[in-house]
């Protein structure tokens, strides 16, 4: 996965513009409220920058003059100013907001139905924290963008360049004293925001951190409680608390710096015009309306460019999130295999000199090499770390091979359509994910095609309506996050009949029955001998006595398939199998062990 997800680098970057081109391509679908949007932008600096100009016409043409009856002409004028730029203003906000919004919308889909799409070796490496932090916060970041960046940015730009146009028609001198404070005021602003981009950076990666270290240690707040691990999470947690504080108090450092230099830059400026425009008026070259309405444009100008430098910094903050989530957005999808699709299959599988690392040539698989015939029930067994449940991922094509290749049905599992491959062969696994919802949903899992009777069937066949009919609600009873206020034999049942109403053409049992009482284990057994008479089946056993009915049984040894053959031919060949046979046996952790 390359090195793109490596948090801790921060490094100097210049501004990219092709990001923000490309965040700016979330608005397209909705341009035309973007153009109103603009088109309110324009009016309501039109009407807020012209009451200053009303002020001049009002101080020279009628209170110095005494003309009462033209001045209430320019107060009707000036309150019918107001009330337009209220309705522009309102407005303008509001359908910014919902864009902006929508914006948001799309990306979180956009992000989400990626993840979905990226290969098993990308979570393998990636916390969920971080994960969550790109959907979450780093999102949160563009809807600043979207809402008070761009559109927002340039109402700012429009309201300068307003007023400048007001402040040149009545007196080119002072609108030249007031625009010389605009480079300085640049020049602060990027030397700044040069500085900030990258403590933004630094602190949206802590961030993650952060968040990782939260997801982890709640998910396991039962290991952290049992070994007593309290105390020193709270010392790794300050570590990791205190590396983002530290991060956010950069940026507050310079925020905190950046705005009394530009307050006093306006002040400066401020004063000038004062003295400038006042000695003008002493020596009769500027009327008093100009000055009065030149010291109510002065802070009108210097807000919109302090804003701009504000949206300055939204923008590379948000240009910090948006290279995190694009990151994630240009990682290469999962595969979605070839054209071969079948609606059933006979449940053939055949291995060919595959061999598979994770990582590099670290072979976990070498040189295996078997076939299973359909409709026959195959075991594996091994030690820890032998390669027993990779043959089941490798199946499933959740990694490729590195050398041979994998047959169903005949057909390479590159040349199958993933999605038609996984619908036919439903697994079992040892660690049982439930997902927030009622019992049913869970069996079901979203498949529509698996009506309510499917689904009591295949929770009968497996037994378990034999708790879930005491639960208050039944199949429509709710189940807690990860089936947390179920027992662990009650999930793994759940995971039986989920599997089971798919109806899949190869059923694969990894460790499927290592989390189930002795009674449970029963009832699963005589319904999963009774399923394996229609279908395929793999089981991945340490008990021994669960796969000796089993018509073939492959013993893997540090990922080479070492023997192959029934219970009793194993048995009697007195290798690997023989020996652990033995061993269960002698200490009496299987009674059903003796051949």
């Amino acid at each position: 996965m390359s090195q793109q997800f490596q948090e801790d680098e921060i490094t100097e970057k210049s501004f990219n513009a092709s990001l923000l081109w490309r965040l700016i391509g979330y608005l397209k679908p909705y341009w035309r409220w973007v153009s109103v949007a603009f088109v309110l932008i324009l009016l309501t600096a039109f009407f807020r920058q012209a009451t200053p100009y009303l002020t001049k016409v009002a101080v020279d043409e009628h209170i110095i003059p005494g003309d009462l009856a033209g001045l209430n002409a320019v107060c009707i004028t000036f309150l019918i100013f107001l009330i337009l730029q209220f309705i522009t203003n309102y407005a303008e906000r509001y359908i910014t907001k919902i864009t902006g919004q929508w914006a948001m919308y799309d990306i979180r889909a956009e992000i989400f139905a990626h993840i979905q799409r990226l290969p098993m070796k990308f979570f393998d490496r990636m916390p969920i924290g971080r994960l969550m932090t790109r959907n979450t916060n780093d999102v949160d970041a563009l809807n600043e963008l979207f809402t008070d960046g761009i559109v927002a940015s340039f109402s700012d730009l429009f309201t300068v360049l307003a007023i400048v146009g007001y402040m040149f028609y009545m007196d080119v001198e002072l609108a030249l004293v007031t625009c010389l404070s605009v480079p300085f005021m640049f020049g602060v602003t990027f030397w700044f925001q040069k500085r900030m981009l990258r403590t933004f950076r630094l602190a949206r990666s802590r961030l993650s951190k952060l968040n990782a270290f939260l997801q982890e240690n709640i998910s396991g707040m039962e290991v952290v409680q049992l070994f007593n691990r309290e105390s020193r999470n709270r010392e790794q947690f300050d570590d990791v608390n205190r590396s983002y504080l530290d991060a956010n108090l950069q940026t507050t450092y310079y925020y905190s710096l950046f705005y009394p230099i530009m307050e006093f830059i306006g002040a400066t400026v401020t004063a000038l015009v004062i003295w400038y425009g006042c000695s003008d008026v002493v020596r009769s070259q500027v009327n008093w309306g100009i000055v009065v309405a030149m010291l109510q444009y002065i802070p009108r100008f210097f807000w919109p460019i302090m804003d701009i430098s504000e949206r300055y910094g939204i923008l590379q903050s948000a240009m910090a999130s948006s290279e995190r989530i694009f990151e994630l957005i240009d990682t290469e999808p999962e595969s979605t295999g070839g054209k071969h699709k079948q609606k059933t299959m006979e449940g053939g599988i055949e291995f060919q000199n595959v061999w598979f690392a994770y990582q590099e040539e670290d072979w976990v698989l070498q040189d295996v090499s078997f076939v299973i015939q359909p409709g026959e029930s195959v075991a594996i067994v091994g030690a820890t770390g032998s390669g027993k449940s990779t043959i089941i991922s490798l199946l499933a094509r959740f990694y490729d091979i590195q050398k041979g290749s994998i047959l169903v049905d005949g057909v390479e599992v590159r040349d199958w359509d993933v999605e038609s491959l996984r619908k036919r062969v439903g697994v079992v696994q040892q660690d049982v994910f439930l997902f927030s919802g009622n019992v049913s949903n869970n069996i079901r899992l979203g498949d529509t095609s698996v009506s309510d009777e499917a689904i009591r069937k295949a929770a009968h066949d497996v037994n378990a309506d034999r708790f879930i009919d005491k639960l208050p609600d039944g199949y429509s009873h709710e189940i807690s996050e990860r089936g947390s206020m179920l027992s662990s034999g009650q999930r793994q049942l759940i995971a039986f009949a989920r599997a089971l109403a798919a109806d899949p053409d190869i059923l694969i049992l990894d460790e499927a029955t290592a989390n189930v009482d002795t009674e449970t284990e029963q009832w699963i057994q005589d319904a999963v001998e009774r399923l394996m008479h229609t279908r395929t089946s793999i089981v991945i056993a340490h008990r021994l006595s669960t796969i000796r009915n089993a018509d073939a049984i492959i013993v893997l040894h540090k990922g080479i398939l070492r023997e192959m053959g029934s219970h009793e031919e194993l048995v009697r060949l007195e290798g690997i199998y023989s020996r652990l046979h033995q061993l269960q046996y002698l200490d009496r952790n299987d009674p059903q062990a003796e051949s």
